[in-house]
């Protein structure tokens, strides 16, 4: 009699792996939309009027929030190439595993990037001293639901 999740599918191994790279992948073209109108968006600032008028801290600011943005970009593309590269190796469950490890740290990275954006946005926009709150509260907010939430469910869902 099959255990742990073929039980509930009814599915093989081969199955199961097949069911979680479509899962996964539909996963990612939501992230990648996202952080790739967000890093092409970021990639032109440097090319605007306002930007030369920047002081040096908004500039670092910039790069690094460019630099995150093209990592959390190479992350969330990564699993697509992963899969063309190993494809027809008979490693399914494997690659599975890799490329949800690239899409997590996609994520974290797509948080980072987010996160110091907005932080870098509003700095400019309106010199406030309650920006770094402002930030922060989002960031909280992005955690609760990118990672308290799903994890507080799997917790509490999940048959020991």
């Amino acid at each position: 009699m099959p255990s742990g999740e073929e039980a509930g599918r009814g599915e093989s191994a081969e199955e199961r792996a097949d069911r979680q790279w479509q899962e996964l992948m539909q996963e990612i073209r939501v992230a990648q939309t996202g952080v790739q109108i967000l890093f092409g968006f970021l990639l032109t600032v440097a090319f605007t009027p306002v930007f030369a008028g920047l002081a040096e801290a908004e500039k670092t600011i910039y790069v690094v929030t460019v630099v995150l943005g093209s990592l959390a970009t190479g992350a969330l593309i990564g699993p697509v190439a992963f899969h063309r590269m190993v494809a027809g190796r008979r490693i399914k469950p494997d690659a599975v595993a890799w490329a949800a490890r690239l899409t997590f740290t996609g994520l974290v990275l797509l948080l980072a990037t987010s996160t110091a954006a907005l932080f870098l946005v509003l700095r400019v926009a309106t010199h406030n001293a309650l920006v770094p709150w402002l930030v922060g509260g989002v960031l909280a907010w992005y955690v609760l639901c990118w990672f308290v939430l799903p994890l507080w469910a799997r917790v509490r869902h999940t048959d020991r």
